[in-house]
């Protein structure tokens, strides 16, 4: 059994900042790609940002220069430094990792359960 844990959201003001973190936890044998993904009301879930477990970075268009990915693979975890925030990127921003878990041969894909971002002032 493998769980992500997402913390770090909150209200926070346009122009502001927050740091997500995810932390993996269970059976796991290795962990590749991790990332962020948000949905926000009415909308579809769409990708944030990726990182592979080599350490490389990928951002959709709407955050890139404001949001950092990386991760810590001895913890288990991926960050998501957020900067300069707008009231659009208000969501419920999600965790995704692919992870092999002890005792499996393949990839499988794990989500956590969102932790909510509110820019407003």
């Amino acid at each position: 059994q493998v769980q992500l844990v997402e913390s770090g959201g909150g209200l926070v003001q346009p122009g502001g900042s927050l740091r997500l973190s995810c932390a993996a936890s269970g059976s796991i044998f290795s962990i590749n790609d991790m990332g962020w993904y948000r949905q926000a009301p009415g909308k579809e879930r769409e990708l944030v940002a990726t990182i592979t477990s080599g350490g490389s970075p990928r951002y959709a268009d709407p955050v890139k220069g404001r949001f950092t990915i990386s991760r810590d693979n001895p913890k288990n975890t991926v960050y998501l430094q957020m900067d300069s925030l707008k009231p659009e990127d208000t969501a419920n921003y999600y965790c995704n990792a692919g992870v092999v878990p002890r005792g499996h041969l393949y990839v499988m894909n794990y989500w956590g359960k969102g932790t909510l971002v509110t820019v407003s002032s």
